[in-house]
């Protein structure tokens, strides 16, 4: 399984979103600048956060983005689905009538296990956690982000 450079980004926004959590919006292209990523990239990723009710936006001098919920109700199994859609290892899994092999197929039972694995880490770890890593990895200072 490899993840896509649009849920590796989204991730990192969610992220900063996360650390500014309660402080007020942020503008993406602070977002853009802190993460060094196009904010022309962000504002393509931040469109279905938004849709799927993760993110909410403001307009003006004081607008910009934050999340719709607080970090510890935000998962990374939630942030993924939506940009990657369900994460599934093989197209079998998600969709048996694929394969004429399903029935007897051994490894299908691992693609199965596995994938449930992934989900459950992955639903495991909040945003509020990534948090908490982050400031342990930059120290308290570094950790605000922008």
């Amino acid at each position: 399984m490899k993840l896509s450079t649009r849920a590796r980004y989204g991730v990192r926004l969610m992220l900063v979103l996360a650390v500014h959590y309660g402080k007020g919006p942020v503008y993406l292209k602070d977002i853009a600048r802190g993460e060094e990523i196009s904010e022309k990239y962000l504002s393509l990723i931040i469109i279905p956060l938004r849709t799927a009710g993760l993110v909410h936006s403001t307009r003006g001098a004081y607008g910009g983005y934050y999340l719709a919920r607080d970090p510890s109700q935000i998962n990374l199994k939630d942030i993924l689905d939506i940009l990657e859609g369900e994460t599934c290892l093989v197209d079998c899994v998600r969709d048996p009538s694929l394969c004429s092999r399903v029935p007897n197929c051994v490894s299908r039972e691992i693609w199965c296990l596995l994938g449930g694995r992934i989900a459950e880490v992955l639903g495991s770890i909040s945003l509020l956690d990534l948090v908490r890593m982050n400031k342990e990895k930059l120290g308290n200072e570094a950790a605000s982000g922008i």
